[in-house]
């Protein structure tokens, strides 16, 4: 089979692809893509009409069919090249194994030169290079842009500078740093720039940047080069279901609030934005559907005539049930800080389906933030304001749910009737201070719903100095929402 040539057979049950395919699907269910039993056989059927020798076909061709979701696509890609990487000999983490440079079509004569940018004799592949000779082949590859050469150039790399040996339980960006650091590819980029310079002394700002992008795009290829050159030879060493195991990573629907790294809250962020769209249309539709009330007899009837008297047309009666009001009250004390931001935000990104959103936050103390939110266009900055602006500090700014209720309840308590659903967020550590349950008692009694949302795992409710229990007795319901699934999960209890 060439490579434009489209295989007929496809992977079979015997087939090593047909393997890989298998642990491939299930490796992506466990890191939480949604990959159904159909999608599984529509994957495996489109491998059949593309050849397996063209590998970005095949990539694409398995993302067309298992991937829903453009926050997965990270996690798709990673798990691809793990499962799908390059097999053999040469990737071995084997000191004798053979030289990355066989593959160029350079005698020892043409390495030599393009090392030494000049005729001198060198000793011949890859292996036979000083470090200054291999510095000056990777300069003269970026300054032309040779990919070829800069993929030798990177498997001589990792081989040379990563220390990788068999069977050591080292992670994949320990040997990423030891590599880059001998390359100095800013020290590289800079020398570009200069010979740039010198080539056109005429040489425009303008220019100048286009010329930077243009070498910073070309070291992040030889930066990726190196990257998937360590990936393959992990493989290699560990088996795909080993470092598939070690690079897993949590989707970002399923990063905990409480622990997220900042690189998993900027994540966290853009992926909320696709979220409130997908939930508001959810709970318009949800609405709609409650409109059908109970058989209006005499309408039915009456329709019936055009039918001959046969009532093959039933008619109901549709109620016009009113959108609630929601109260959004807050823990914005540091531990439970990025749970409540993200809460607010969601609530706020669907407002249009509650006929009013008042906010409030505390700590000890207790404060309506609802004007942060009105006429805002951007509710990041709202949330900025909620955070540095807020009067939410009595004492000393230890969390005090009793006390910041008692507020609530003292100064709005009043204002909660029948269409009122109130959440109330926070883990419920109250630092032992008087809980005053009482109060969410009555707040059940005044509004149509009181929910507690808290983002601490089940298991540690009601250890310590969590009182959520004393709370949630007069709740209508206590949800665990540690993640933007469980939040997503929550909001059809707001219809």
């Amino acid at each position: 089979m060439t490579a434009t040539e489209p295989t007929t057979d496809g992977p079979t049950s015997d087939d090593p692809i047909f393997n890989l395919l298998e642990g491939f699907v299930t490796e992506l269910r466990t890191a939480g893509l949604p990959v159904s039993l159909s999608e599984n056989i529509d994957a495996a059927e489109a491998v059949k009409h593309i050849p397996l020798e063209d590998r970005t076909a095949f990539k694409y061709a398995l993302a067309a069919t298992l991937v829903k979701n453009d926050a997965h696509w990270k996690t798709f890609e990673t798990l691809f090249e793990v499962y799908f990487s390059l097999r053999g000999s040469e990737y071995a983490i084997d000191p004798d194994a053979d030289d990355p440079f066989g593959e160029l079509d350079l005698d020892e004569d043409e390495m030599a030169e393009q090392a030494s940018g000049d005729n001198g004799q060198g000793q011949g592949g890859g292996d036979g290079l000083s470090p200054e000779e291999l510095a000056e082949l990777l300069y003269q590859a970026l300054m032309r842009g040779d990919e070829t050469l800069m993929r030798a150039i990177a498997r001589q790399a990792v081989k040379r500078y990563a220390g990788m040996e068999p069977g050591r339980p080292v992670g994949g960006t320990y040997y990423l740093y030891r590599t880059l650091r001998n390359l100095d590819l800013d020290g590289v980029l800079e020398r570009l720039m200069d010979q740039a310079k010198a080539d056109d002394e005429n040489m425009t700002p303008f220019d100048e940047r286009l010329e930077r992008n243009e070498y910073e795009a070309r070291i992040e290829k030889l930066r990726k080069e190196i990257e998937a050159e360590i990936r393959r030879r992990l493989v290699a060493d560990r088996g795909a279901e080993a470092m598939a195991k070690t690079l897993r990573k949590p989707l970002p629907e399923d990063v905990d609030f409480m622990h997220a790294s900042r690189e998993e809250m900027a994540m966290l962020r853009r992926a909320i934005y696709p979220l409130t769209r997908k939930l508001a249309v959810r709970l318009a539709r949800k609405r709609r559907h409650k409109r059908k009330g109970p058989l209006d007899f005499r309408n039915t009837v009456r329709h019936s005539l055009s039918y001959g008297g046969v009532p093959a047309e039933p008619k109901f009666k549709h109620p016009k049930p009113a959108k609630p009001e929601i109260f959004v009250v807050a823990d914005i004390s540091g531990s439970v800080a990025a749970f409540a931001r993200f809460t607010l935000h969601l609530v706020y990104a669907i407002s249009s389906q509650f006929s009013r959103v008042r906010s409030f936050v505390f700590i000890d103390g207790l404060d309506e933030v609802t004007d942060f939110f009105e006429g805002v266009d951007d509710i990041t900055e709202a949330i900025h304001r909620v955070n540095t602006e807020a009067d939410v500090v009595w004492v000393d700014g230890h969390s005090d749910y009793g006390h910041a209720l008692e507020v609530f309840w003292d100064n709005y308590g009043k204002e909660i009737g029948p269409k009122t659903t109130v959440l109330i967020l926070g883990d419920a550590r109250n630092n032992y201070h008087a809980s005053q349950a009482w109060i969410t008692k009555e707040i059940q009694k005044r509004a149509r719903k009181l929910f507690w949302l808290n983002p601490e795992p089940n298991a540690y409710w009601n250890t310590g100095d969590s009182i959520v229990g004393e709370y949630g007795a007069h709740c209508d319901g206590v949800f665990e929402v540690r993640n933007l699934r469980q939040l997503e999960r929550f909001v059809d209890n707001l219809v």
